[in-house]
């Protein structure tokens, strides 16, 4: 532990994680922050997944609280914001990494209506109803840090078309809100991780399709310049972590590619 962050308080929506063989983003992120100081609030739909990830942190030494939100709802967003001011009064830090994608999603012409319209609920309405209520607590403290977890789908492919938009405008949110508070102290940045070894892609894949989640691994490994191999959720948490830190004082606005080199390969 090095306490870059701390004596700062995290909020992170998404901190629970799709069971499986890996650790996921906001699990990662969650325990980090933990590690390096931050005193943690784990936000999930499922309040279940949330504990344990709280668990796993207080059992390291760590502070981390469970609380259970569908950030799709207003009202929730309203409500977290009031308990991030009952509890630390300040809040140094947001990361919003709620996603979805699949069930109906594809290419223009076969997507369906209802899967577009869950998607761009969860993946951009949801994080701009969070941002929404948590930015004027961070405007009136005179700053802090919000980190969106986009993807490469934001900037690149063709058969997820939904999923493709929504990342596309959280990049955009993150840019816009960089903007709008950049004179009170308030930064926003954006990661794109790649292709990852984590529960939600691997696992999700593999049920979808119904192949092996070994397979999974090896086709989608082989796609990644960077030696060949997929990067991990602890890397997604590790740029979040620079994002959220004083160490990146001076950094908003920000559309980080996590991707072991896809993004730069043309052609």
């Amino acid at each position: 532990m090095t306490d870059r962050l701390k004596g700062k308080t995290a909020v992170i929506v998404g901190a629970g994680q799709t069971p499986g063989e890996t650790i996921g983003n906001g699990r990662a992120m969650a325990v980090l922050f933990a590690r390096e100081g931050a005193d943690i609030l784990c936000v999930d739909r499922d309040i279940a997944r949330a504990e344990e990830t709280a668990e796993m942190i207080v059992a390291e030494g760590g502070c981390a609280a469970a609380w259970q939100g569908d950030i799709t709802k207003p009202d929730t967003a309203q409500a977290l914001a009031d308990l991030v001011k009952e509890r630390w009064e300040r809040l140094d830090i947001l990361v919003n990494n709620v996603g979805i994608g699949g069930g109906g999603d594809g290419p223009a012409h076969r997507l369906e209506e209802a899967a577009f319209d869950r998607i761009m609920s969860v993946n951009l309405k949801g994080m701009w109803l969070t941002i929404k209520a948590i930015v004027p607590l961070m405007r009136e403290q005179g700053g802090g840090a919000i980190v969106n977890i986009s993807s490469l789908a934001g900037i690149a492919g063709g058969n997820q078309v939904a999923y493709e938009m929504s990342k596309a405008a959280v990049n955009r949110l993150t840019t816009s809100v960089a903007q709008a508070n950049a004179a009170k102290g308030v930064r926003c940045n954006a990661i794109m991780p790649g292709l990852m070894d984590t529960p939600m892609a691997v696992a999700g894949i593999a049920n979808a399709t119904g192949q092996d989640q070994q397979a999974v691994r090896e086709a989608r490994s082989a796609r990644v310049p960077l030696l060949g191999k997929m990067g991990t959720a602890w890397d997604t948490a590790y740029a979040a972590l620079y994002l959220a830190s004083d160490e990146s004082a001076f950094v908003t606005g920000v559309v980080l590619p996590v991707d072991g080199g896809m993004s730069s390969r043309i052609g």
